[in-house]
């Protein structure tokens, strides 16, 4: 990761917005994604108890998916119509996949949620990581392919190569570096992951 570039990236983005995300000038970005509102929506519709109940999970997990600005409005209706086609079976495997991104085993939710995802063409990056990402923003990441890549690019991450397809390993170790990079940024920036990823975007003029 190139070190300078992440600073010069700071340097001109405090200059500026002094107060970082406290700005009011960033303050209609904010309110449009609504990040905060959702992620708390998140936290209740995805809590352990709820997956007692993997109809409601999967209804639950379209609904998030519909309101979110981060998925595009040509998958949004890909998703509420694959959770109605979905058999019993593979609901409950979206489910428990969903269970063990949040709450397990990661490695087992990712390679779970991929497969039947794939059954549908929707084993997509964004798809994949929106629920764990609103559920805890101060460790998950959400990974949207576009930016994924050029933040790799841009700030030249080397060691990691980007691939349509999700997995947990591409998952852990890009977000590792993700994490060590918020860590050397104002707090300003980097006050949960929704923020430092947001600069990124900002940083490379998206």
């Amino acid at each position: 990761m190139n070190y300078d570039k992440l600073k010069e990236a700071e340097a001109n983005f405090l200059a500026f917005y002094p107060k970082g995300f406290e700005d009011e000038r960033l303050l209609p970005i904010i309110k449009r994604h609504n990040t905060e509102k959702i992620g708390k929506s998140v936290e209740d519709l995805f809590t352990p108890e709820r997956f007692r109940n993997p109809d409601e999970i999967c209804e639950n997990f379209a609904k998030i998916v519909s309101k979110s600005t981060l998925i595009s409005l040509f998958e949004k209706p890909k998703v509420r119509d694959m959770i109605k086609a979905m058999s019993m079976d593979q609901r409950d495997m979206l489910s428990i996949a969903l269970y063990e991104l949040i709450h397990g085993k990661r490695e087992k939710g990712f390679e779970m949620i991929v497969d039947v995802l794939a059954i549908y063409t929707l084993a997509k990056w964004s798809i994949v990581t929106l629920i764990p990402y609103y559920y805890d923003r101060e460790k998950n990441f959400f990974i949207k392919p576009s930016t994924t890549k050029e933040i790799i690019k841009f700030f030249e991450i080397g060691g990691i190569v980007y691939k349509p397809r999700p997995t947990c390993e591409f998952y852990e170790r890009y977000t590792a570096v993700l994490s060590q990079m918020r860590t050397l940024v104002s707090p300003l920036i980097g006050r949960d992951n929704a923020a430092f990823t947001g600069f990124l975007m900002m940083a490379m003029g998206k």
